[in-house]
């Protein structure tokens, strides 16, 4: 079964078909830059052109960087503000002609990493964070997830920590390895401290650099990179649109 997942980030949008059965991506991903911050509609237009791309008329799982509920986006802080309190989903599924499922982006990321990644298997408390142009996270207890956490936004300074720890950040900042990966750490222990995980999980691209700041970043829990990196949040979207799907099914005949 194969349902195209599409993931939306700060500066673009990357989508694939995937296989659900898997999660491995059948065929290459179509990436679209958005330089500039697009209005819903402008950014329908691109859902539908990488839904053009590959020619597709299935469903369709969209993770996106704010908090949903239900069809609705209900923040926005790196997209266009019409955002907020907008339905979303018949915004997409109108552009593209195909059933659209909505999923917070760092959600769907987790969602593959529990499925297919770092988190298989792992039956405890896990915190996923996804480092990139914000910080996006993600919460599991026994593999059920608990939504749109958006631990990205605890104040730290008087600001969200995203504009101090995220892989944007640093190099806006201009800070090395060590210095970032230690107030990475610092983050960490402020949320181990609310949440006790038992196991993080790192993702997003600079995740493929663990190396080079895992060692800096100290806590408690055991950490790793995420297994999928960039993948996760394309494969998790996806399995969003079928778990939806199953669910809308299900409540139809017990209705």
């Amino acid at each position: 079964m194969k349902v195209l997942g599409i993931d939306i980030g700060g500066s673009a949008l990357k989508g694939a078909p995937v296989d659900v059965r898997s999660g491995q991506l059948t065929e290459e991903r179509f990436k679209v830059e958005t330089p500039k911050i697009l209005t819903p509609e402008a950014m329908a237009g691109v859902v539908k052109q990488i839904a053009d791309h590959f020619k597709w008329k299935g469903r369709i799982g969209v993770g996106f960087p704010g908090v949903v509920q239900g069809p609705l986006t209900m923040t926005s802080s790196n997209l266009h503000k019409k955002f907020i309190g907008l339905n979303t989903e018949k915004i997409f599924s109108a552009a593209t002609g195909c059933p659209v499922s909505l999923v917070n982006d760092a959600d769907a990321a987790g969602i593959a990493e529990m499925t297919f990644g770092a988190g298989r298997g792992f039956s405890g408390a896990v915190l996923l964070l996804t480092l990139g142009t914000g910080v996006g996270s993600a919460l599991f207890y026994r593999g059920v997830l608990y939504p749109n956490s958006e631990l990205g936004h605890l104040p730290i300074r008087g600001r969200s920590a995203e504009r101090f720890i995220s892989s944007a950040a640093r190099k806006r900042r201009g800070l090395g390895w060590k210095a970032w990966g230690t107030e990475l750490g610092s983050y960490l222990r402020t949320l181990e401290m609310l949440l006790s995980p038992e196991l993080i999980i790192i993702g997003g691209g600079v995740s493929a650099k663990s190396e080079k700041f895992f060692k800096y970043a100290k806590c408690r829990a055991p950490k790793v990179p995420a297994a999928a990196y960039n993948a996760a949040g394309i494969v998790g979207a996806a399995l969003w649109a079928v778990e939806q799907n199953r669910y809308s099914h299900s409540r139809t005949a017990a209705g």
